[in-house]
């Protein structure tokens, strides 16, 4: 288990592990991931927070997820279950998850009562709105955080890992975000490839 970085207080290396998540994400060797990333990153966020009331689109849901497998585990089924959504559906379900937040959980619970949004993929749609609050759910990340033992795709253990990256990056600084913590964790052991810049 990579624990390096977790314990580590200097900040640094995590700045240094930050510094690196666009290599790892370029070593994956996953021909799409590098432009799914830069969308998800860049302008995903500017595109749902532009909207009077936020919410994600169909068609954006579907990129995410996109891109959420590129960056892991693909998973074709839940791919076809996410494209399966009514594109309304997703619009009025998306809104209503994102005006419940800041709840820990309430938003994740309500995106994910669409057909193939899990808490990961959830997690990803309210990372890319609230960085400040929700990190990207990633078992590589999770893998890394002693404190939370084995990995459970469940609401509460989502709860503890948010609480986690939330307290690392508090104690990293103001300018630190749970999604900064989550992306130098993340590439901080190479990706999924582990291959590290």
């Amino acid at each position: 288990m990579h624990t390096v970085l977790w314990s580590n207080d200097d900040v640094s290396a995590w700045q240094s592990a930050l510094a690196r998540y666009d290599d790892v994400i370029n070593q994956q060797g996953v021909t799409r991931l590098p432009a799914l990333d830069q969308w998800y990153t860049h302008e995903l966020p500017a595109a749902m927070a532009s909207r009077h009331a936020p919410h994600i689109t169909h068609e954006e849901l579907v990129q995410l997820t996109e891109w959420k497998m590129a960056r892991g585990v693909w998973r074709a089924p839940n791919l076809v279950l996410v494209r399966g959504n009514a594109a309304d559906l997703v619009v009025t379900t998306s809104t209503s998850a994102l005006a419940l937040m800041p709840h820990a959980t309430k938003p994740i619970a309500t995106l994910a009562t669409l057909a193939g949004v899990g808490p990961a993929t959830a997690s990803a749609v309210t990372a890319a709105l609230a960085p400040a609050v929700y990190p990207f759910f990633d078992e590589l990340v999770a893998q890394q955080v002693p404190s939370l033992g084995n990995v459970a795709w469940t609401l509460g253990y989502y709860a503890k890992y948010a609480a986690a990256l939330s307290a690392r990056a508090a104690q990293l600084g103001r300018e630190w975000t749970p999604v900064m913590v989550e992306r130098a964790l993340w590439s901080h052991i190479g990706g999924k490839t582990g291959v590290l810049a």
